[in-house]
């Protein structure tokens, strides 16, 4: 591809996610109980880093009272783009794919749970309250779901770790998409099968990578984890294995392998 039409499909790439944005604030103008969009990371305050590999990530913070409806209906999150793909990856938000390729992961905060939280990167995108200072979210991290213990938790991480770790790896980023897919993908096959196995009192509870050739040894880890120039090689391995294994979801399987294929998001 010439450095010319690169860079148009970045720039056709960060239009639509500034318009997916856009899209989102027209949606939560709409609702009662909606107060702010936050974006994070390239969403927030380091758009610079935005390119056509770029995902968006997001808080919305929502009045006490419609918490759960924000949490549990994403009528909200529809009214933006058409989703083909969601999955609930935290007691807070959801990882989703919209039909156009452009893939998200937010959170829904209410202001006295955004008061908990430390994000540096954050950056107001809409607030119903134009006079409203946001700034505050500075004391700790998010808290995380109480899912761990769920295989199909841990297999739609992996899915989303190998297709955030090859838009990486596209990009250039060999180390990050190494830990992506040769890591943190890794570790969540490694928690399938401790969930599948029953193999829990044979694992250090503060590491699943631990003594995993002992307790995990029909895991084909030296595939999975082939090395710094070889992350295509081992997101394949590793979704060949979850087809095989488990049963990925389909339009994940497709985003992946059209990755692999020398596809584009949305393309």
């Amino acid at each position: 591809m010439t450095e010319t039409a690169a860079s148009k499909r970045r720039e056709q790439w960060m239009a639509r996610l500034g318009q997916r944005l856009e899209a989102l604030v027209k949606s939560l103008e709409r609702q009662p109980g909606a107060l702010a969009l936050l974006g994070l990371g390239s969403t927030g305050i380091h758009g610079e880093r935005l390119d056509e590999y770029s995902d968006l990530d997001f808080f919305v913070v929502v009045e006490e009272s419609t918490r759960e409806r924000f949490l549990r209906d994403i009528e909200w999150l529809r009214g933006a783009a058409p989703i083909i793909y969601n999955f609930e990856n935290s007691q807070h938000g959801r990882k989703v794919l919209f039909h156009d390729g452009v893939f998200a992961e937010y959170a829904v905060f209410t202001e006295k749970e955004l008061a908990a939280v430390a994000e540096p990167s954050m950056r107001v995108i809409w607030s119903r309250d134009p006079g409203r200072d946001w700034s505050g979210v500075r004391t700790r991290h998010v808290p995380m779901n109480g899912g761990h213990e769920q295989a199909d938790y841990h297999l739609n991480e992996a899915v989303t770790n190998l297709f955030v770790g090859l838009l990486r790896d596209r990009r250039g980023e060999r180390l990050t998409a190494m830990r992506f897919i040769q890591v943190y993908a890794v570790d969540r096959v490694l928690s399938i099968q401790a969930v599948r196995d029953g193999t829990g009192e044979r694992r250090d509870p503060y590491g699943v990578e631990r003594r995993a050739e002992q307790w995990a040894a029909h895991v084909p880890l030296a595939s999975f984890c082939p090395g710094y120039e070889c992350n295509a090689q081992a997101a394949r391995a590793i979704l060949n294995w979850l087809e095989e294994h488990e049963s990925p979801p389909g339009v994940m399987v497709g985003a992946i392998r059209s990755l692999l294929a020398g596809g584009h998001p949305g393309g």
